[in-house]
């Protein structure tokens, strides 16, 4: 039985993962703030962190030092830390997701798809609510539907990104991928990526009822990844999109 270890046992995600691995002995442990990550990537046989981005650095160290594989579902991460994952990688298999619902990722597939076939007349709009608890935003999931927008125009996202308008000037730049974040009580997390063209719209979206569908697939991308070579992987990997 592979055994899965926990970074950030203690926060949503990493006491939902934990819930389903105890029910099914596979459950390694957890490690949170100033724990011993190596001992517990010893113990394991793939790792998946759910902890902060200011924590990365470490988990990536002790990951690579016993070469244990790695799904790193933590969000809030910037440009540094993907450099990280990058040189990472080289040596142990990382899964990288900003969302490991099955569901998104399948709608990220559907997005990109549709911003390919619907072309820069069509405005894209990206819109979230989570809990009022998230501190990041947008969201990760926004971002990863973003960045599949992007790909299905061949741009790039940091150039094409229009987040948070506000103010008195505030028209769409032609070929914007444009955000919007809300927050409030205890949503789980509900994403709509808008097509708009004249006269008519299409509109993509999931909603999240719940943290296990999250859990379940990061779980599932956990096993998936403990058979992989080194390698930088997605969710879409794992699915064969």
């Amino acid at each position: 039985m592979t055994k899965i270890g926990i970074v950030g046992s203690k926060g949503r995600m990493g006491l939902a993962i934990a819930a389903l691995l105890d029910a099914s002995g596979s459950h390694a442990g957890g490690v949170d703030a100033g724990g011993d990550v190596t001992a517990l990537a010893e113990g394991s046989d793939v790792l998946v962190d759910f902890s902060a981005p200011d924590a990365l650095s470490g988990t990536l160290a002790a990951a690579m030092k016993t070469e244990t594989p790695i799904v790193i579902g933590t969000t809030g991460l910037d440009t540094s830390h993907h450099a990280q994952i990058d040189e990472a990688a080289r040596k142990i298999a990382i899964l990288q997701a900003g969302n490991t619902s099955l569901g998104v990722n399948l709608l990220a597939q559907l997005v990109r798809d549709a911003a390919t076939k619907l072309g820069p007349d069509w405005d894209i709009e990206i819109v979230e609510m989570h809990h009022r608890h998230k501190v990041d935003a947008p969201s990760g999931t926004a971002l990863l539907l973003g960045e599949a927008a992007a790909a299905g125009r061949k741009t790039d996202l940091a150039t094409a990104s229009e987040p948070a308008r506000h103010g008195t000037d505030c028209a769409r730049a032609e070929g914007a991928i444009g955000f919007t974040s809300l927050r409030g009580g205890s949503v789980a997390g509900d994403h709509q990526v808008i097509f708009a063209a004249e006269g008519e719209r299409i509109e993509l979206g999931h909603r999240a009822e719940n943290r296990e569908i999250f859990a379940r697939g990061a779980i599932k991308a956990a096993l998936w990844l403990s058979d992989m070579p080194a390698g930088r992987y997605v969710m879409t990997d794992m699915l064969g999109l």
